[in-house]
């Protein structure tokens, strides 16, 4: 009993101070102190310059024969693909069709550039974010691929550009910090200790800025007014999903951090950038914000139990 106790401290060590700062950035909001300036402002920041920094420094830090395991990228990408497959058929039979792609997007496209990533950092330190950070490579590929093609398929009256799309990857920040990050911790450049001084200074300010922006981005009053299915695609996103593809992951020999590491970026509650799609395309954009809300309070608990449940029984 003192064992399982002490896994469960553990594991609240990981994951309260990652929905800590969340909920932080809830009481913020509603008292005025940081307003949807601020947070576009700091969103920003994150987006273009901090974590792009993050990124690029946990991996040329790395050992890229640790991180970079084309087993773990080909299996997640596998998962990606058949999440997506299965929400899509279960949304054809059960949700109204102007709102499936909403549903679908929601459902699979978790936020793993910040909360996974946050996650990954604190339970396995520059592993998490070194391998955690080539993951999103893939991640950030995939999601968005993906969106744009189930968004499009129940949005008929809007188009959205294929080369378009592909330019707003491949321009991606976090896909830039990535590529050039490989080849310097393949060649094992080391550049001087200022820079990487100066670089963790700018790079710590990711995780709080970002965590303080999601807390303050929740609507807690959209939430009360109109649920509706968002509630459906809440659950495939933070416990059908999670639970399925881990015991996949499991099944198929992966065990340890990688199993860990996969768990977190599978759990993480719905993407920001999800709200944005939906909106370009005219979709049902506050069925998104719905989702995106009750992911993230429902983030908080079920990655706990998750985590949990891997390290009581060894897993990870």
């Amino acid at each position: 009993m003192s064992g399982l106790l002490a896994t469960f401290a553990h594991t609240l060590e990981t994951t309260l101070p990652v929905f800590a700062m969340v909920f932080i950035g809830i009481g913020l909001r509603r008292i005025g102190w940081i307003d949807q300036n601020f947070v576009g402002t700091a969103s920003a920041l994150v987006f273009k310059a901090t974590l792009p920094t993050l990124v690029f420094l946990s991996i040329i830090r790395a050992d890229l024969t640790t991180a970079f395991n084309i087993k773990l990228l080909l299996f997640y990408l596998a998962a990606t693909l058949a999440s997506f497959g299965a929400v899509w058929f279960w949304a054809i039979r059960r949700v109204t069709k102007d709102d499936r792609g909403v549903y679908v997007q929601g459902a699979f496209r978790g936020n793993c550039g910040i909360v996974g990533l946050a996650l990954a950092a604190n339970l396995y330190g520059d592993y998490g974010l070194s391998a955690g950070g080539i993951l999103l490579g893939l991640v950030i590929i995939s999601y968005n691929v993906l969106s744009v093609v189930v968004l499009l398929a129940y949005q008929p009256g809007k188009s959205m550009s294929f080369s378009n799309t592909v330019k707003d990857v491949v321009r991606n920040p976090l896909i830039i910090a990535v590529v050039i990050a490989i080849p310097f911790a393949a060649w094992e450049v080391t550049l001087p200790q200022w820079v990487m001084t100066s670089g963790n200074y700018f790079a710590s300010l990711t995780l709080p800025l970002a965590l303080l922006c999601i807390g303050a981005t929740v609507s807690l009053k959209a939430i009360r007014t109109d649920s509706g299915p968002a509630l459906g695609a809440s659950v495939w996103k933070m416990v059908s999903l999670p639970a399925l593809c881990t015991l996949a992951a499991w099944l198929a020999g992966f065990e340890g951090r990688e199993l860990g590491l996969m768990f977190l970026f599978f759990a993480s509650p719905t993407a920001a950038a999800s709200f944005v799609m939906v909106k370009a395309l005219g979709g049902n954009d506050r069925m998104a914000a719905n989702i995106i809300a009750l992911t993230t309070l429902l983030a908080s608990v079920t990655v706990t139990v998750g985590v949990f449940i891997l390290q009581s029984t060894g897993l990870a």
